[in-house]
């Protein structure tokens, strides 16, 4: 007991590769006092028995980084430690087997362009020559990473052991941590089976146990376990130590060379869950039965692509655990519960990918007190309400895992776990044909299809099945009124003597405004990148109203909350169950409203960027002149026992005005034709206002300090090194998704971060950064010929920094 300390600066908690990496990468950034616990020995819990694959492309540029941080490490550690990890560049080859696949596998090669990752498109014979083994008579193509690889769990976690250690980190196993001490929102102690660790810092990375750490503290992780097995076969003629990764997906199985043999294994489509009554005690180093029988459809799919299978021996076939989350992305980040409370955990089978860059980012989160690039797809902010609910996690990861290796459609969505929240329109909407997609648990009409029409999503690569309808809407809303079902927004409010004062520090924007005023309100990082996207609206002195995005709902209230200035009379409250909201857009949208109210919303009584209290219908309504369609348009704010009562009279006035029901896939190309960003996408921590072209709305030189402006001062007069820009595509059959390569006079300069199709314009739409590290102005941006690589194939595009629709916003201001 003299050895054990009793007080550190940060505590990790759980000795798998992620933990041990988060330890490494802390005490080489100069943070000595950390101490992690390992409640049995280091990589016992599933890292042990973790295949090893590293691959490294993913559909987010900044995941991809990550994952190439994973490789850089691998390929100098052990110079480092001098002990060996079983890291080897033997390249990462992926089959396609159909049409589909061949077009998804294309795309990911310009994904791999776009975020200049080295990947080659092969004919089935080149990918034979790669991996002789196989049977190739259905192959269509494949795709080779060369830099991609493979390691040994348990080694190179040794390693970065040895290397925290070297580096000041201290490690203690057979320590099992029992709870925490909590005060004034924060953890200020680790218990456990040995004594208390008084601490700042906890770091939550036990893995498939990371959910029950995290309850000790009042903390949600949103993850369950689900058993996964692979097979390790015999030595094998003919499988050399050189030989690639295989992941062959449409046989949903993956294969990695293994002394001689092969390690095979798969992602079936009904998998099975484990510990979902609890885990049991002593679960260390410990494997579950082999479930041959659950195997065999993997085995047999497997059998057609190495008939060498049949032959081999088997020396066993390994069922392990693993933790699992409901999207597929590992969680990291400070957990909104409390303060200096983070969690590493969820790797979903890829946890040795991403071990190395996943605990730098971690350690460099930690250290700088913000995320060091965007991490916005894995944080664990990006949960909700839906997510406390356990079997609701597990249902939906049960159905992310399933769905591991089927093709990624755009904008798929998922089954599971639906409908959980409804707006009060919902039975309404079905009734007339929507459609509907989710997001964080809400039911959200993606379009509505008319009688006679499929309602159902028909995915593909093309045009999709709901292309005529979303056109529809989007006439509708051009050309007549247009209603969007938007009770999903996240809303809070600011209250408080000091509320004017708060939002002014935390917001770049001009606050210092009149009630009844509405305006854009971008929050910022320390950096000068755009932290939050809200619309702001003063509804008294000491009460502003703040709107985000349905998917932002935790996100930005945790940042409002964490950065309000300690001791001002400021209140944040969460009203986004109290509130319906419908928007009615178009240029027929005001002489509607005018049916259903007696108030003034004329032009001159309710101009744009304004709200007021009016009167729908018998429904008290805040209603904001605002849109983001690109249309004369008001979001009708209301209590929602009201939502039924002004969407009926709103549908029996709208017939004379051709009013037409609307979803968001009809505001996604209408914004794209009116060139307003999407967040998320289009901007977020790591674009600056005046890279993303909305420095409009900053009030540099205001009055008030904001978090942000130092940097954003520092920036001004230097050129800008990327400009956001719109481009459009003539042949109205190019499809734009979102990570086409853009190239300049023929050089690679960025990449689309959304794509779609305009349908008054009749062309393809996309928006990307164009980057020159030297830097750039508008003139530059301008000056080029352009073009998109889509699934491999060029296309000429033009470029635009001008909205393409209204540019002048007569309609948005009628």
């Amino acid at each position: 007991m003299a050895d054990f300390p009793t007080q550190a600066q940060i505590v990790i908690v759980g000795g798998g590769i992620i933990g041990v990496s988060t330890a490494y990468h802390l005490a080489k950034l100069g943070l000595k006092d950390v101490v992690l616990l390992e409640r049995h020995k280091l990589t016992s819990g599933s890292t042990f028995h973790a295949a090893g694959l590293v691959g490294q492309l993913r559909s987010n540029a900044n995941i991809t980084q990550l994952l190439g941080e994973s490789v850089k490490l691998y390929q100098t550690l052990e110079q480092e430690t001098g002990l060996a990890t079983g890291w080897k560049m033997n390249g990462g080859l992926r089959l396609a087997c159909t049409q589909e696949r061949w077009t998804e596998v294309k795309r990911q090669a310009t994904t791999a362009r776009s975020f200049g990752l080295e990947m080659h498109l092969l004919t089935p014979k080149e990918a034979l020559d790669l991996w002789p083994l196989m049977d190739v008579s259905d192959v269509i193509g494949a795709a080779f990473l060369p830099t991609d690889g493979q390691a040994n769990p348990s080694d190179i976690t040794g390693s970065l052991a040895k290397g925290a250690r070297m580096h000041g980190a201290r490690i203690i196993e057979d320590t099992e941590v029992t709870g925490f001490r909590i005060e004034n929102g924060r953890v200020t102690a680790v218990e456990t089976d040995r004594g208390a660790i008084a601490c700042e810092i906890v770091v939550n990375c036990a893995g498939q146990w990371a959910r029950e750490i995290g309850r000790m503290a009042g903390v949600n992780v949103p993850l369950v376990s689900v058993e996964h097995q692979y097979m390790i076969t015999e030595p094998i003629p003919g499988v050399t130590s050189s030989l690639p990764t295989l992941r062959d997906p449409d046989r949903l199985t993956y294969y990695k060379e293994e002394v001689g043999g092969l390690v095979m294994g798969g992602y079936e489509s009904n998998p099975i869950p484990w510990g979902v009554d609890g885990f049991p005690k002593g679960f260390n180093f410990q494997l579950l039965p082999s479930n041959f029988d659950h195997f065999e459809p993997l085995m047999e799919l497997a059998l057609g692509r190495v008939p060498a299978l049949e032959t081999a021996g088997v020396k066993e076939l390994i069922n392990g655990p693993e933790s699992f989350t409901p999207d597929g992305a590992f969680i990291l980040g400070q957990a909104p519960e409390l303060t200096g409370f983070f969690v590493g955990a969820g790797f979903n089978a890829f946890g040795i990918a991403s071990g190395g860059g996943a605990g730098k980012a971690l350690a460099e989160w930690i250290a700088g007190g913000a995320a060091p690039y965007d991490l916005a797809a894995v944080d664990i902010l990006r949960f909700g309400r839906n997510h406390h609910d356990v079997a609701w996690v597990r249902a939906r990861t049960l159905e992310a895992y399933g769905k591991h290796y089927t093709i990624a459609w755009p904008h798929e969505e998922h089954a599971s776990g639906r409908p959980l929240r409804r707006s009060p329109l919902y039975d309404r909407l079905k009734a007339k044909g929507a459609v509907f997609g989710e997001k964080l648990g809400w039911e959200r009409p993606n379009w509505f299809a008319r009688a006679g029409e499929e309602a159902a999503d028909r995915y593909t690569f093309g045009r999709p099945n709901w292309t005529d309808a979303v056109a529809r809407e989007h006439r509708a809303v051009r050309e007549a009124v247009g209603l969007f079902d938007q009770t999903s927004f996240a809303k809070f409010r600011l209250i408080g003597r000091d509320a004017e004062a708060a939002l002014s520090w935390l917001s770049a924007a001009e606050v210092a405004r009149p009630a009844g005023s509405v305006f854009v309100a971008p929050m910022l990082t320390p950096k000068g990148g755009l932290a939050c996207d809200l619309t702001v609206c003063r509804v008294a002195a000491d009460d502003f109203y703040l709107i985000a995005g349905t998917g932002a709902a935790t996100k930005d209230f945790d940042w409002l909350r964490r950065n309000i200035p300690a001791g001002l009379d400021a209140h944040l409250i969460d009203v986004s169950s109290a509130y319906a909201v419908l928007s009615l857009m178009g240029p027929n949208a005001r002489a509607l409203l005018e049916r259903l109210t007696g108030d003034d919303v004329s032009n001159a009584g309710l101009p744009f960027g304004r709200a007021k209290r009016i009167s729908v219908a018998g429904a008290p309504t805040l209603a904001l002149r605002i849109t983001y369609v690109g249309e004369l348009g008001f979001e009708l704010h209301l209590p929602v026992e009201f939502a039924a009562t002004v969407y009926d009279a709103l549908a029996a006035e709208g017939a004379a005005f051709g009013l037409v029901d609307a979803g968001y896939r009809a505001i996604e190309t209408l914004r794209l034709e009116k060139g307003y960003w999407a967040s998320g996408a289009d901007v977020g921590p790591d674009h600056t206002p005046f890279e993303a072209g909305f420095g409009w709305a900053v009030a540099l030189d205001k009055g008030a300090d904001f978090i942000g402006r130092e940097a954003l001062r520092a920036r001004r007069g230097e050129p800008l090194k990327k400009r956001l820009a719109g481009f459009t595509v003539e042949d109205p059959d190019v499809v734009l998704l979102g990570r086409e390569t853009i190239y300049r006079n023929g050089e690679r300069v960025g990449w689309l971060s959304s794509g779609g199709f305009g349908h008054t314009l009749g062309r393809p739409i996309g928006y990307g950064y164009v980057r020159r590290p030297e830097g750039l102005d508008d003139a530059f941006v301008l000056a080029g010929a352009y073009e998109l690589d889509v699934a491999t194939v060029r296309v000429p595009a033009r470029v635009h920094l001008a909205p393409l629709y209204d540019p002048e916003m007569r309609r948005v201001l009628a």
